[in-house]
């Protein structure tokens, strides 16, 4: 039976550490995901006002916005954020007042029914779809406080703080992404259930109400 070197041990405990890491982290970030916030509201909101395409583009948008947000907490950005209190006021005001908008659009809307597989005719459809992805997420600072104090949580003593960050952050956006293909998926059961003139018409504000909610809370919140 060969007996392992000090180093060795060492090795094979550092690396033991690293893997619970990894597995805590991912099984705590499925249950973030899981929970509906701004994001999801967003992709939700404009997959049934807009049609598949328009869903997948503000996923993509969202995503954009957290990969930013996942190398500004690695690059200590976010921290400074975090400590700057104006700056993250401003940054806050001015998200919740966009989410304050979105949620009185879906208000507005009277439920006309549209195929989710409706090509855009304009280009504004996929502007506004990504867009609205990325704006709701760099508008709230929320992600990055989230990132730069859940993050630390995770990293192993002795590794590389930024190279763990990124490699978190990485498993946590790819987690999403994941869920937002699950999402695109039943695109068709939404087509078929949103057909419903009344149903579009109470989703809409449901998630209008819920839009408002969140972005009331972030401008008053301190």
């Amino acid at each position: 039976m060969w007996l392992l070197s000090p180093a060795a041990g060492e090795r094979r405990c550092n690396l033991a550490g690293v893997l619970v890491s990894l597995g805590a982290f991912t099984v705590a970030a499925v249950l973030i995901v899981l929970l509906p916030g701004p994001d999801t509201l967003v992709v939700v909101r404009n997959l049934i006002r807009g049609g598949r395409r328009t869903g997948a583009l503000t996923a993509a948008g969202v995503l954009t916005g957290l990969a930013v947000w996942v190398l500004a907490a690695a690059l200590g950005l976010s921290a400074l954020l975090r400590a700057s209190h104006d700056g993250y006021l401003a940054l806050r005001v001015a998200g919740g007042c966009y989410l304050v908008w979105l949620g009185v659009q879906s208000w507005r809307s009277r439920g006309a029914p549209a195929s989710l597989d409706d090509t855009p005719k304009r280009p504004p459809r996929w502007r506004t779809g990504y867009a609205a992805g990325v704006t709701t997420d760099l508008l709230n600072p929320k992600v990055g406080v989230f990132f730069v104090t859940f993050l630390p949580g995770f990293i192993p003593a002795h590794r590389p703080v930024a190279a763990t960050s990124l490699l978190l952050g990485a498993i946590f956006v790819v987690l999403t992404a994941a869920y937002f293909l699950l999402l695109l998926a039943a695109a068709g059961r939404v087509e078929r259930w949103m057909a419903d003139r009344a149903v579009r018409r109470r989703v809409d504000r449901a998630t209008g109400t819920v839009l408002l909610a969140f972005g009331v809370r972030l401008i008053v919140e301190g």
